[in-house]
Order: structure tokens, then C-alpha cells, then sequence
């Protein structure tokens, strides 16, 4: 008979206090390994190959709701009105926006085995409640929390739709950003759940700083935000964010190229909805 595993305690007040702590604890829940480092930085080039379009693609899935899209000019879920009629996916705050959403991707393939990796991850929670931003944003959980399932359904289907990568390269990349994601998560759910209040931070304890920085060092890639807007060409109301530079094979589906080979992804579907009264 096979000795148990020795059961690791985990302090309770850490988990919500000290953050390399609650970074342990999930990475060791998760698995998370020297396997899947190796693994984010050795596929980053897929992964940014990828990132002009994955960038369009939620953006176009954004503006597809009123309550999401009236936060890039309220910069608040919570509060009601109508969304005009001028904001589109070349408006000059949706351009913007997408400049930080580009660099963030990016981002998430670059060295998680450094703290700051996982400092920034926190932040960008934290930066969704209100806090840490001159200006601040209030962003719902439930629009986090589908924007990031969303982004991860698209990216796992284009990596494992790559015609020339080994499977086993495929699933360990899959794998391991799925990871990062799902620690993204957590860092979202962590300023919005109300729980463990007895261990809070105090909103008075958070420093401002500009997007992109942490403790006063611009972490994001100065070259990535000045290219946002370079690459593919915003679509049309009716086009698939590739249609304007690659072929559509089919109404589903559309091919990109990633690393000298043609690799396919969702093209998502336009929901209709039904507004009462009209």
C-alpha cells in the first residue's frame, strides 16, 4: 500500500495577506512548474504571433454588449445609460484600450518565474475595483471573468490548430497558459469577492501609478504600446478581424499565420438580441 502524500498546511491569514504566499499556494495547487515556464517562454512567439488578432476579436466581443461597452466611456459596469451610437472599434478610447489589452497578452509570455510577473497579474485586479488609477475603473466580476474564458477559448483552439507543432509542445503550452489565466483569475476574483475582510487591505495602503507601471517602473513593452494600433486593420461592422488581410475558408473559422505556418481560429458569432419594447 502506497505511504500518503504528507498534507501541507496553509496559513489561512497569509493567503490574503502575503501575496508570494497566495502565489505558492496556487502555483503548488496548480502545478505550475519549472515544465511550464519552460514551456510560456519557449511558445511566446506563437503566442504573440496571435495576439493582433486575439486583441480584435474581444474587442468586436466587447462591443456586442451594451453593459461592456458603456464602461469604455463611463468606466463603470454598474451605472445604466445609453451607449452612443459612435463608439466602434476605431473610436480613439477603444484604440487606446486595445494598446493596453495588446501589451497585457504579450505580457503573459514573458518570465513568470519572476515575482514582478505575478505582482503586475495582482495589479491589473486590483486596477478593476477602483483602485491604484487616478481615474478609477469599476469593472464587474462577471465581465472579467467572461472576457478571460473568452480570450482563453480562443487562444487554446489556435494552438492546438497549429499544422506544424508536435501535439506534445501543444498541450504543454495549452497547459501552462491555461495556468497563468486561471491565476488571473484568482488575482480578479481577490479584489472583488468579499471575503476574509478581517485581513483587508486598507484602500488607503494602494499607491497610484500609470497603466502599465509597478512601483514606479514601466514593466509593459514601449515598442508593443506604440504598435497597437499597427498590424492588422480594424475590421468592418460585417468582417471577421482578419478579413481585411487573410482569406475566411469558412463562415466558423479563419486562418492566420503563425510562425511561417497557416494556423485557424474562431471567428466568434454576433449574438442577436431582443430588446423588449422596440
Amino acid at each position: 500500500m502506497a505511504s500518503p502524500v504528507p498534507m501541507k498546511h496553509i496559513d489561512r491569514e497569509e493567503l490574503y495577506t502575503n501575496l508570494e504566499a497566495r502565489i505558492q499556494y496556487l502555483h503548488s495547487f496548480l502545478d505550475f512548474s519549472s515544465n511550464d515556464i519552460e514551456a510560456l517562454i519557449s511558445g511566446a512567439k506563437y503566442i504573440k504571433a496571435l495576439v493582433p488578432a486575439v486583441v480584435n476579436i474581444v474587442y468586436r466581443k466587447l462591443l456586442q454588449y451594451d453593459i461592456t461597452a458603456r464602461a469604455f466611456t463611463t468606466k463603470n459596469t454598474t451605472q445604466g445609460g445609453e451607449v452612443g451610437e459612435a463608439l466602434h472599434e476605431d473610436s480613439p478610447q477603444i484604440v487606446h484600450r486595445k494598446m493596453f489589452l495588446r501589451a497585457y497578452l504579450n505580457k503573459l509570455c514573458s518570465d513568470p518565474s519572476k515575482m514582478e510577473f505575478w505582482e503586475y497579474l495582482d495589479k491589473v485586479g486590483m486596477m478593476h475595483v477602483g483602485l491604484g488609477r487616478k481615474h478609477p475603473l469599476h469593472i464587474e466580476y462577471v465581465h472579467l471573468g467572461t472576457c478571460l474564458g473568452f480570450i482563453q477559448d480562443i487562444m487554446t483552439e489556435a494552438i492546438l490548430s497549429h499544422p506544424r507543432l508536435h501535439m506534445y509542445r501543444k498541450i504543454a503550452l495549452v497547459k501552462a497558459l491555461n495556468k497563468v489565466i486561471w491565476i488571473q483569475n484568482d488575482f480578479m476574483a481577490k479584489w472583488h469577492v468579499r471575503e476574509a475582510d478581517e485581513f483587508g487591505l486598507l484602500e488607503t495602503d494602494v499607491v497610484i501609478e500609470k497603466e502599465g507601471y509597478l512601483h514606479g517602473k514601466k514593466i509593459l513593452d514601449d515598442k508593443l504600446m506604440a504598435d497597437a494600433g499597427a498590424g492588422l486593420p480594424a475590421p468592418s461592422k460585417s468582417q471577421c478581424p482578419f478579413a481585411t488581410s487573410l482569406p475566411v475558408p469558412s463562415p466558423l473559422r479563419t486562418s492566420i499565420e503563425v510562425d511561417g505556418e497557416e494556423t485557424s481560429v474562431p471567428i466568434p458569432e454576433s449574438p442577436k438580441v431582443e430588446v423588449a419594447g422596440r
